[in-house]
């Protein structure tokens, strides 16, 4: 067994001890997510803790959308309720990178792949080298716009 996936049900007993109802859903709602993931398609696998984190991005990105779409609709309960997960989910998502740290990759990424002179037509090279050094570290709609600024 992973030792993300450890940690995420050690947490929840911890919450539930601790009667923090929040935190607890939220775990709850985290490890249904990866069980759901390790017993879907033709056969059953046990995820890594990449995997987890993979997963736990997506989460987080679920309720950061989610705390957006309610603010605008005026439902400010909702909204602060979808901000609370994403502070639980996100305590465990690894250090994301910021903006100066996602351009010293992209460049590095251009540099050896060779795609500085292509343009646009390299940007399938460039993400396929940066997704898997900022996985779980860095949205990908803000690596994917800083890969087309140094394209460009």
């Amino acid at each position: 067994m992973s030792a993300l996936k450890d940690r995420l049900r050690a947490d929840l007993t911890t919450a539930i001890k601790a009667r923090d109802d929040v935190r607890s859903s939220t775990l709850r709602m985290v490890l249904t997510a990866v069980t759901n993931a390790e017993v879907a398609g033709k056969e059953a696998r046990e995820l890594s803790d990449d995997d987890i984190v993979g997963l736990l991005s997506t989460e987080s990105k679920k309720r950061r959308e989610a705390a957006t779409a309610f603010s605008e609709g005026g439902r400010a309960e909702m909204a602060a309720k979808e901000r609370a997960e994403a502070g639980v989910i996100a305590d465990y998502l690894p250090a994301q990178l910021s903006v100066e740290e996602i351009s010293a990759v992209v460049a590095d990424a251009i540099a050896s792949t060779g795609a500085a002179g292509e343009g646009m037509r390299a940007m399938g090279k460039v993400m396929g080298v940066v997704q898997p050094q900022v996985k779980g570290k860095a949205d990908g709609g803000a690596v994917a716009a800083e890969v087309r600024r140094q394209l460009a």
